[in-house]
């Protein structure tokens, strides 16, 4: 089957302001411009009368009345000029014209307006200099202010070392965890031996077949209270001297020396 093609009769009108092509049944302005007739949209009809085009059907008079408009327009100075090269004019006609009178009366000179001055740029004021930084020296804390060292007179003999850092472990927070453990593992074996080579570090140890734990006690520092230093799950990994027990733990977990 053949298409078929619909043709109208109407004629392609485009607007020569914005080129729309105007649509079936809308009919544009007629304007005129530069001796022409002009199309023009409704909806650019404002922007042609403000470019000065003449609508057609207004009449002369509206057309002498744009046209005195148009020659009337301008700037200031530029009808300030229009009016200085008409006296040039008039000056240059009256030396052509052996008739003129030779005593005219002059026409006054509108003055110019001074152009106006650019403003000085000011600089803007130095800044300040900075202020000098005081250097205090830091005071001397005051002895009051200080806080007191808790240091305590250390043993010198074993025996004693052994029962002031029991006494020590017994008075923190480790016991619990002996007796948490004791309550899975049974009952452990404690050995508390004071140091070879420092003379206020007592170690303890407590174990079982399972695992074991080394704690540290400084009887210079008390109030460092027990350090944890060591945990394994071997006895093998101890030393020969911390299988040899001389103290136990009860059920609460705190320790007490055993006679060997």
């Amino acid at each position: 089957m053949t298409p078929r093609q619909i043709a109208t009769n109407q004629a392609v009108v485009q607007c020569d302001v914005c080129g729309r092509t105007l649509l079936r049944g809308e009919t544009p302005a007629v304007f005129l411009a530069g001796g022409a007739r002009r199309n023009v949209c409704e909806l650019c009809t404002p922007r042609a009368a403000h470019e000065g085009w003449i609508r057609e059907g207004l009449g002369a008079e509206a057309l002498g009345v744009h046209r005195r408009r148009r020659d009337r327009g301008g700037s200031f100075f530029a009808r300030l000029r229009g009016r200085r090269n008409g006296h040039r004019r008039e000056q240059v006609a009256e030396l052509l014209d052996p008739d003129a009178e030779l005593y005219a009366e002059p026409v006054a000179e509108e003055p110019a307006l001074p152009e106006p001055e650019p403003a000085a740029e000011v600089a803007p004021p130095p800044p300040p200099p900075p202020a000098p930084v005081p250097q205090h020296r830091p005071e001397p804390e005051p002895e009051a202010w200080r806080e007191p060292r808790h240091v305590r007179a250390v043993p010198t003999n074993a025996d004693m070392k052994r029962a002031r850092s029991v006494d020590v472990f017994n008075a923190s927070d480790r016991p619990r965890t002996v007796a948490a453990l004791a309550r899975s593992l049974g009952t452990p074996f404690v050995v508390v031996r004071p140091s070879e080579t420092e003379g206020s570090i007592v170690t303890i140890v407590v174990g079982w077949e399972l695992c074991w734990y080394r704690y540290e006690v400084d009887l210079a520092d008390e109030a460092a209270g027990v350090r944890q230093t060591g945990q394994g799950d071997e006895l093998s990994e101890l030393d020969p001297a911390d299988h040899v027990p001389n103290a136990a733990a009860d059920e609460r977990g705190e320790l007490q020396l055993v006679s060997v």
